[in-house]
């Protein structure tokens, strides 16, 4: 069985090459074949996923970032030198483009989330500043209902201090216990200063190599 380290050196290899972008999907139509195993991100729009993606993979411009919510309208596609494929999501919540843009995109959001058969796991961003808020309730519920292993990550930490973040954690937990498809622990991370991006590459190491993507 391999060691927790084994895991962590893996994950630092596997972000340490090349990543490019590999296709973008506005529709069920237009999804790419699905090879290899694919990790999602999702959460509300603003949250912080293109930015996580470049921390993730030490690029600075891998994914478009943007401070105007509901800048990512599709599904984006990245790929690197392995089966692994990341998975941008559209933000859902509020988002600055029209009501009829947000419920299309969100259909194509859940209908990802129930019919991806190589979907190894989507991790569902929270700003760790403001929580799980109603607005997530729904792809949480879509991702139950579809036993499709999902992971919270709190993301801005480097904004809250210790004592809420510590709160925030516990209250989050306590929030995610009683969902079946939740995985229970929680990753913390911080884009601008690099927390947590070695335990989130440990973690996407160990999924692949369960997944027989990976040998570790």
């Amino acid at each position: 069985m391999a060691e927790q380290s084994d895991y962590a050196e893996a994950g630092r290899l596997l972000f340490a090459g090349a990543w490019d972008f590999r296709s973008a999907a506005n529709t069920l139509e237009a999804l790419p074949p699905p090879e290899g195993i694919e990790i999602a991100l999702a959460g509300r729009s603003n949250v912080g996923k293109s930015s996580l993606i470049n921390a993730l993979t030490n690029r600075n411009a891998l994914a478009r970032t943007s401070h105007t919510p509901g800048r990512t309208q599709e599904l984006i596609f990245f790929t690197g030198k392995t089966p692994l494929t990341l998975v941008d999501m559209p933000g859902y919540g509020y988002a600055a483009v029209s009501d009829k843009k947000v419920k299309a995109w969100t259909r194509l959001i859940h209908d990802y989330l129930r019919g991806r058969v190589n979907l190894a796991r989507v991790f569902v961003l929270i700003d760790a500043r403001h929580g799980l808020k109603t607005t997530d309730d729904a792809v949480l519920k879509t991702l139950d209902q579809a036993a499709v292993v999902y992971q919270i990550v709190l993301t801005k930490a480097d904004e809250v201090k210790a004592a809420e973040l510590e709160r925030r954690v516990a209250e989050t937990k306590e929030k995610i216990s009683r969902r079946p498809a939740a995985f229970p622990e929680l990753i913390v991370t911080s884009s601008r200063e690099g927390t947590g991006m070695d335990v989130l590459r440990s973690t996407i190491a160990q999924i692949l190599a369960e997944r027989g993507g990976l040998s570790v």
